[in-house]
């Protein structure tokens, strides 16, 4: 962008300011409006990936199910944090490639809400008689504006192929070893 000061009058300082934070704002605006989107079903709504973190954890069963958290971010930046039987406890991070993320992120989408949140426990209308002491999982995504969509999945409720999309999904990180051989 090329400013004309000619045609400013030099003791006009605050026209130049004007100017300057117009044109540094304008510019900044542009950008920002760049993003990357994941392709989705027809009539959903496109994912903008630089300003997401998808935050999945899985919550404990009568057995020994593995028990974790993974946080992780567009350019493929994440935590694990391992809680009961995994191979590793305490908090690691990693790094995914952003290829990925969008996997992860891919196989997650066709079951976010498209509203703030959906669950499918035990006691709400998603859900008829369930087996009791299944694991279930919990997955937050959260954008930089604050948008934020949640659902939470009882692995005795809902249809089985999200059940088992949702348990598959943690395969496209590199997280296996941080679970153990065993969980995957």
């Amino acid at each position: 962008m090329h400013v004309c000061w000619e045609s400013i009058e030099e003791d006009d300082n605050m026209s130049k300011a004007l100017i300057v934070g117009l044109a540094m704002t304008t510019m900044a605006g542009f950008g920002l409006s760049a993003c990357t989107t994941v392709d989705t079903p027809r009539g959903s709504r496109p994912i903008a990936l630089e300003s997401e973190m998808i935050r999945y954890e899985t919550a404990p069963c009568f057995g020994t199910c593995p028990v974790y958290a993974v946080t992780i971010t567009p350019d493929g930046k994440g935590t694990f944090e391992g809680k009961r039987f995994t191979e590793v406890t305490g908090i690691r991070t990693f790094q995914a490639t952003p290829e990925a993320y969008r996997a992860f992120a891919g196989k997650l989408m066709p079951y976010r809400p498209t509203s703030n949140e959906m669950l499918y426990q035990p006691g709400t209308p998603n859900c008829g008689n369930a087996p009791t002491d299944m694991p279930s999982v919990d997955v937050v995504w959260t954008d930089l504006s604050g948008g934020r969509q949640h659902l939470n999945v009882y692995y005795g409720c809902g249809p089985q192929a999200m059940r088992d999309v949702l348990r598959a999904a943690p395969a496209s990180l590199p997280i296996s070893t941080f679970i153990g051989d065993g969980h995957k």
